[in-house]
């Protein structure tokens, strides 16, 4: 009794603190972390912000009683907000932002913990594996360089866990999470619905849309199915503009093998015959099946089957200096992505023990296609595309067509196992324990067409006698091939323990041991010196076998201490630690003399993991009988020992790497507000600061006796890759009855400030760390709903900017990689089977 008057003697004071820290917090303009998108659903009461549920913890709880940063879209705010892919719902979350070459070839990233983006064409092969991890449910889904693009159909939520979650979530979770969650089925209920949409995009093609969704018991209270379906058509806005490739003097290869003179009778090359508006239109289909049993109260088991096919046309990016949303194209471009998934889950109890056993299966194929003609105006295409004296005597001087394209071809699988204990949710001292196996192996076939047969390079493929995934005989014209299959298997043991040191005071702390066989197997083979070679195999050429293996172990801790000074607000501070696992590089290269590093640095064979240490303290709050939310953090992120991608022949020699770099810091605020204004006013606004620096340089002396940096970044001080200093949203929604119907508008404004695409200053095709300017964009809807029926009309994109989500030259041309225009369409609904306002 004693215990429990203190705490109450002690409320006066601890809520004279909370409303001061909220206070100044709120007069600031500082705030969260990841805060709660708290959408605004039927609930306890008219005026009141409905509870949201979340498990990121692996437990369920209420949102607001979970102290680490957490935003969560429910299904309800998905449907709001007319979003369904990636691309669509980042733009509400502050923290999170993307770069990359359009749907399904994109990274993420959080609080901007990002140095660069390799290009699509080596992603599978050699790309460092992604900071943030993706969930489909408890599946773990991320690949390098492409994350998986689940599309958002009947969702319950997207929960986003914002910095590193390494001790529940592990490897690849450094930065972040991101977790899709599915509805899944009700033993009690028959329900379903359907949606449609129709809508038009400025300077592009229309876009269609369609969805459906069945819930069925098949026994009562026992055993039910649900299964959605889903097509959705997106029509293109890029356009491919009449154009004729000639060779200048100025091409890198003209210059090395012809002394700046272009060969009389080298062929041009038109792109006539893909001349077209509207190149990159994206479809996604897929499917979803699920089956819940409850056996009796204590124990259930679920099991799910997915698959979803995607395929983009074209290219999503364009280049200014042609002209808006115009590119030169001469060869056809396609990325076609599929993946199924098994996944199963059994819940059930052993006396006060909760268990849960969840595993599942991923196959991934990807098979992309891209335009590489602007390769040939660098250094290296004119010793495959040309002949002359130089090159084989007695043959006149002669460039043959400048056509060049890049196929990737890869097969991802993975399969992970984990098995949970944890002990009841109203117990003192709290235990979470957890065992967890996982293979993930990537087969990638990486091939460069930028020769010419005439040139004397006849048909090759691999070499035999090693692991191959493509042993076919490539066709002329392909004078580079990596064959890899890469991966690795990876064994964890974790475990959280939490104390009530007072009913309203917890100390959490939780640890992760883990233990990663890293691998890549395969070659990477080139014609390079196999001209007139048929066929072409070693000595000849230049091959490179790969049977590398790394181990990475260790182990990483969380401690968290959160305080609830009365009913509706959570105090916390949080120390978190996340990793990555390393890696492996394609090649050593070949340092000129020139180079300053020349003779002091070698390309490794490997690189390491890069780690993350995060200092939080946060904040979660409910003022005015739950009308007004506000929930914040401020942290500090401290990243060492990081990956960087690199290609800069001028220094390097002509081979990409991906190296351990300089350390990084990273110091943010993000602050989330939800107001219910009135009972038919729902105001959102969320933002994120984020402030990085660059807090070493690594060095060495050169042969002239100069401090030269090891790597072109420019230098301390500098700011990370894709981390704008600041994102930000705000959403106003109003709703009224109108005789028989709900009648809703609402409007959204986002904004993105300036960045840059890179942290590397030099490249092989100019300097990548291109500033990619802010920009703001707006969203508008106006609808009716009655009952079961909801009907919409929404635009978005409002005022047709054109946002510089990335730049890159990757593909041997700056091109600027950008959002959907100005978007304007019909969306309709109908449910069946629920009570509905």
């Amino acid at each position: 009794m004693t215990y429990i008057d203190e705490k109450r003697g002690s409320q006066r004071l601890a809520r004279s603190i909370a409303v001061a820290l909220g206070l100044a917090t709120a007069s600031s303009g500082w705030g969260q972390v990841p805060g709660t998108t708290a959408t605004v659903e039927p609930g306890a009461s008219d005026t009141e912000i409905q509870e949201i549920v979340v498990t990121a913890t692996r437990r369920t709880e209420n949102l607001q009683n979970v102290p680490i940063a957490i935003t969560a879209l429910t299904g309800t705010a998905l449907q709001q907000l007319n979003v369904q892919t990636l691309d669509d719902y980042v733009r509400f979350l502050p923290s999170v932002s993307i770069s990359g070459f359009g749907p399904g070839q994109n990274e993420i990233y959080m609080r901007g913990l990002s140095t660069s983006h390799d290009g699509a064409q080596v992603s599978g092969g050699y790309a460092q594996f992604p900071n943030v991890a993706v969930y489909l449910d408890d599946q773990s889904v991320q690949l390098p360089g492409r994350n998986l693009d689940v599309y958002a159909a009947d969702f319950e939520r997207i929960e986003v866990l914002e910095g590193p979650q390494g001790t529940l979530y592990g490897a690849g979770a450094q930065a972040g999470a991101i977790r899709y969650i599915t509805n899944k089925p009700k033993i009690d209920v028959t329900d379903g619905g359907v949606s449609a949409s129709y809508s038009t995009t400025a300077h592009g093609d229309p876009s269609s849309a369609a969805q459906a969704f069945i819930n069925v018991p098949l026994i009562p209270e026992t055993l039910a199915v649900r299964a959605v379906i889903y097509d959705d058509r997106r029509g293109g806005y890029i356009n491919n503009i009449p154009g004729t490739f000639v060779r200048e003097p100025t091409d890198g290869g003209i210059v090395s093998y012809f002394g700046g003179v272009v060969p009389a009778n080298s062929q041009t090359l038109s792109n006539a015959n893909l001349v077209g508006n509207a190149i990159n239109p994206v479809t996604y289909t897929g499917a979803r099946v699920s089956l819940y049993a409850k056996f009796n109260d204590d124990w259930n088991a679920l099991l799910q089957q997915s698959y979803q096919n995607m395929e983009a046309d074209g290219v999503f990016a364009y280049n200014p200096l042609l002209g808006d949303l115009n590119v030169q194209q001469y060869n056809p471009s396609v990325d076609k992505d599929k993946f199924e998934d098994t996944a199963w889950t059994v819940n059930g109890k052993a006396g006060p023990v909760k268990l849960v056993y969840t595993g599942g299966y991923l196959v991934r194929n990807v098979n992309a296609i891209a335009d590489y003609t602007a390769y040939s105006r660098g250094a290296y295409a004119a010793y495959y595309q040309c002949n002359g004296p130089q090159f084989t005597p007695g043959t006149t001087a002669v460039c043959y067509s400048p056509s060049a394209t890049w196929h990737n071809i890869q097969r991802n699988t993975h399969q992970s196992h984990e098995l949970r204990a944890s002990t009841p949710d109203d117990w003192r001292v709290r235990g979470l324990l957890g065992v967890f196996w996982e293979d993930q192996k990537i087969q990638a076939s990486q091939n460069f067409a930028y020769g010419d047969e005439q040139a004397g390079f006849a048909p090759f493929g691999p070499i035999g006698g090693i692991t191959t995934f493509d042993p076919s005989q490539r066709p002329a014209g392909t004078v580079f091939i990596a064959d890899l299959t890469r991966g690795y298997r990876q064994r964890a043991v974790f475990g959280e323990v939490a104390f009530d040191i007072l009913p309203n005071l917890t100390l959490t702390v939780g640890s992760r041991a883990y233990h990663f066989n890293n691998y890549i197997q395969g070659q990477s083979d080139s014609e390079y010196g196999c001209r007139n070679v048929d066929p072409c195999v070693p000595p000849d050429g230049g091959f490179k076998i790969y049977n590398l293996a790394q181990v990475n172990s260790g182990h990483k801790d969380k401690v968290t201490l959160s305080w609830k000074p009365f009913e509706d607000v959570l105090l916390y501070a949080t120390y978190s630690e996340g990793f990555r696992p390393g890696g492996f590089n394609r090649g050593n290269g070949i340092l000129s003399p020139s180079s300053p590093l020349y003779g002091k640095f070698t390309i490794p064979s490997f690189y390491d993991s890069d780690n993350l240490k995060n200092y939080e303290i946060g904040w979660k709050t409910q003022w005015f009988d739950h009308r007004l939310q506000f929930n914040g953090a401020v942290y500090q992120e401290n990243w060492s020992n990081v990956q960087l991608g690199i290609y800069d022949p001028s220094l390097y020699g002509n081979s990409e790497f991906i190296v351990n770099g300089p350390n990084y810091r990273v110091r943010g605020v993000e602050p989330d507000l939800t107001w219910r204004a009135t009972e038919q006013l729902t105001l959102n606004a969320s933002a994120a600061w984020n402030s990085s620096d660059q807090v070493n340089e690594p060095s060495l002396v050169s042969g002239t006796g100069a401090v030269v940096s090891l790597f072109p970044t420019n230098g301390i001080g500098s700011s990370l890759a894709n981390a704008p200093p600041f994102q930000g949203n705000l959403r106003a929604r109003y709703e009224v009855p109108v005789a028989d119907y709900h009648v809703y508008a609402q409007a959204a404004a986002i904004h993105t400030a300036h960045s840059y695409a890179n942290v590397i200053t030099q490249g092989a095709f100019g300097s990548p760390d291109y500033n990619l300017a802010g920009y703001t964009t707006y969203d508008a809807a106006l609808g009716a709903h009655q009952g079961a029926w909801e009907v919409e009309a929404f635009v978005q994109n409002l005022t047709d900017t054109r946002a510089q989500i990335f730049i890159s030259s990757t593909s041997a041309v700056t091109l600027t990689t950008t959002n959907r225009p100005r978007t304007a369409g019909l969306r309709f609904a109908y449910k069946f089977g629920e009570t509905h306002p």
